[in-house]
């Protein structure tokens, strides 16, 4: 039988007097409680109580373990105690993952808010574009950039934003400024080599027609940073997420192109493994972010 419910109904007993009064505190018939206790000592080989109709009377061994298991069980009380005060106040260390020029740029601030509101939680943040297999790199949460695979990790939007196309203004007073996407075929165009299909820019006009950029690009990079710095130095035309570009565009110092078309909307997601039984520190983190990025996202589309 359940050696657990055995603990526990013989501590009762001894607590409450007789076998009755236990199994009514446990919500099991007394002879339920009766043969668990029989369990207990048939397994033990010993006899723990004397039991007559009005008392119980412990052994030398019975008050001995009587002892043991009120330990015993104390000890399991506390560790579903902890497991719930865990559950609730974040503590440890949350692992996460992001893309890297989006956790550059735009990470820092969320989680320097969240280690500030959690002082028991330590972070440690894994830049990288490639895809990450959450349960096999021990993360607790990762940022996802895009369409997201059918799987069994759990998705909770942040924000949108949208790819756009921008250039240094004396890259256009140099070259001229584009004004339909066949025109890019005749411009230097700066690529992130990462991309499904780093050639590939698409714009959609007002008529619906979709249209793609492709051919040729003077400099490519896996890094959108490095694409970021050259444009500014008026090296070419750049294609990108806006949270990339936006400050620089309302700054001056870049310009959109192109801004009558319409081009991608990506999705900016919050993944992590289990719907059930989500962790403080997981559940409160995505709280924030979604309260940081519903409110203060400047470069959705």
């Amino acid at each position: 039988m359940d050696r657990f419910t055995g603990l526990s109904v013989f501590t009762a007993a001894v607590e409450q007097g007789s076998l009755a009064a236990a199994a009514r505190t446990l919500g099991i018939t007394p002879a339920m409680a009766s043969k668990h206790l029989a369990a207990i000592e048939a397994s033990l080989g010993v006899r723990l109580m004397h039991r007559t109709t009005r008392r119980l009377h412990l052994t030398d061994v019975g008050q001995e373990y009587y002892q043991r298991s009120r330990h015993i069980l104390q000890s399991l009380d506390d560790a579903d105690r902890a497991a719930r005060e865990l559950q609730d106040q974040p503590r440890g260390t949350l692992r996460v993952t992001a893309p890297t020029t989006f956790g550059a740029l735009h990470m820092g601030a969320p989680v320097a808010e969240y280690i500030r509101r959690y002082p028991h939680v330590d972070v440690e943040m894994t830049l990288d574009d490639r895809f990450i297999d959450l349960v096999a790199g021990g993360f607790d949460v990762a940022i996802r950039i895009g369409d997201l695979p059918d799987s069994s990790l759990v998705a909770r939007p942040l924000a949108r934003t949208e790819m756009i196309a921008c250039a240094a203004p004396s890259y256009l007073a140099e070259h001229g400024r584009p004004a339909a996407p066949s025109d890019l075929s005749h411009h230097d165009r700066l690529a992130f080599s990462e991309a499904i299909s780093a050639g590939d820019w698409g714009f959609t006009g007002t008529d619906g027609q979709m249209h793609n950029a492709s051919g040729r690009s003077r400099f490519s990079a896996n890094s959108v940073e490095m694409l970021l710095a050259a444009a500014l130095r008026g090296a070419g035309i750049a294609y990108g997420p806006r949270f990339v570009f936006h400050r620089h565009l309302a700054s001056g110092d870049l310009e959109q192109i192109l801004g009558n078309y319409t081009t991608r909307s990506l999705g900016i997601h919050a993944v992590y493994p289990s719907a059930r039984l989500v962790g403080a520190k997981v559940r409160r983190f995505i709280e924030l972010l979604e309260e940081w990025f519903g409110s203060s996202a400047e470069w959705r589309g």
